[in-house]
């Protein structure tokens, strides 16, 4: 009787959990500097931040700069005002967080953007996600043969 119970759910735990590690991805983006800045926010497999929260902190300061939501593109513009570490903190409400921080030089009157940005473009590899989904799953079979083997043994004497 606790065999068939305990195969059934260890089925359903790892039916659960491959939908969800096949389903989840992390967030990636950069700011590039114009006339004011571009902050574009993606998830890792570059689909865009649509419509996500974004928070701007000017240098020494606890209080935010700009508020706003990205477009669907994922993109948000910010004129800066003056020099310093800016920090850009995109969320899209569901736990998926971004953090950037960027320099901004004082340059012949004008605010240019520093070439120092706290997370580069991030180049994406098409077997990641795959290898990350055969990982996971090797590491859950594991475990189930680990616990099957030890309920076998203490059987067994």
């Amino acid at each position: 009787m606790k065999t068939p119970f305990l195969l059934l759910s260890s089925i359903a735990v790892i039916s659960m959990l491959t939908v969800s590690i096949g389903w989840s991805h992390g967030v990636d983006g950069y700011v590039e500097p114009i006339e004011a800045h571009c902050v574009t926010a993606m998830y890792d497999d570059g689909e865009p931040m649509s419509y996500a929260a974004v928070e701007i902190k000017a240098p020494n300061s606890e209080i935010a700069f700009q508020t706003g939501r990205t477009d669907r593109n994922g993109c948000f513009m910010i004129k800066t005002d003056n020099p310093g570490d800016w920090q850009v903190v995109v969320s899209d409400g569901t736990g998926h967080r971004l953090a950037l921080d960027f320099s901004v030089s004082a340059d012949k009157e004008n605010l240019q953007a520093v070439e120092k940005v706290s997370s580069p473009r991030a180049i994406h590899h098409a077997m990641e996600r795959p290898i990350k989904i055969i990982a996971g799953l090797s590491i859950i079979f594991g475990l189930c043969g680990i616990v099957y083997g030890w309920k076998a043994r203490r059987n067994v004497l």
